[in-house]
């Protein structure tokens, strides 16, 4: 398989992504998504799993893997599409393959193609070294709005 290149790679783009989910808002913040590692065409995030994320049967809510599946997909795209264009993800499969109850989320998304309208990203999500969801998404790139 051919590796995908990304020449309008932002490596300030990808630093400014890094960090505590302390100064997100809205779901990213609620979550408490944290961005790891952020390169060229890849995206590392983490979740805590906390009580107010989980079922009353005390298992993780496949909501909250749903959500960060979702915000990862379209954040990778950032470091490499156009300044301004905007990343929507339009749809996103995931299979969730084995219950979470405690410990730490880790979210790998990886662009496997790129083009200047869309993007189809892969995502891993791992819990305690495991794998406990795998999910494929279609984002679509909006170009910078010229006046």
């Amino acid at each position: 398989m051919s590796e995908v290149e990304f020449p309008q790679y932002e490596p300030k783009v990808a630093r400014a992504l890094e960090g505590s989910a302390d100064l997100a808002s809205g779901l990213a913040g609620f979550l408490g998504i944290e961005h790891v590692e952020v390169g060229p065409g890849f995206l590392h995030a983490r979740v805590a799993v906390r009580d107010g994320l989980k079922t009353p049967f005390g298992n993780l809510h496949g909501g909250v893997l749903s959500a960060l599946c979702d915000h990862v997909l379209g954040t990778v795209c950032y470091p490499v599409i156009p300044r301004g264009a905007w990343a929507a993800p339009t749809e996103f499969k995931l299979n969730l393959l084995a219950p979470v109850t405690q410990g730490v989320l880790d979210a790998r998304a990886r662009i496997v193609s790129l083009t200047k309208r869309t993007a189809v990203v892969r995502i891993d999500v791992d819990n305690e070294d495991r794998l406990v969801c795998a999910a494929q998404g279609t984002v679509l790139v909006m170009a910078p709005k010229t006046p």
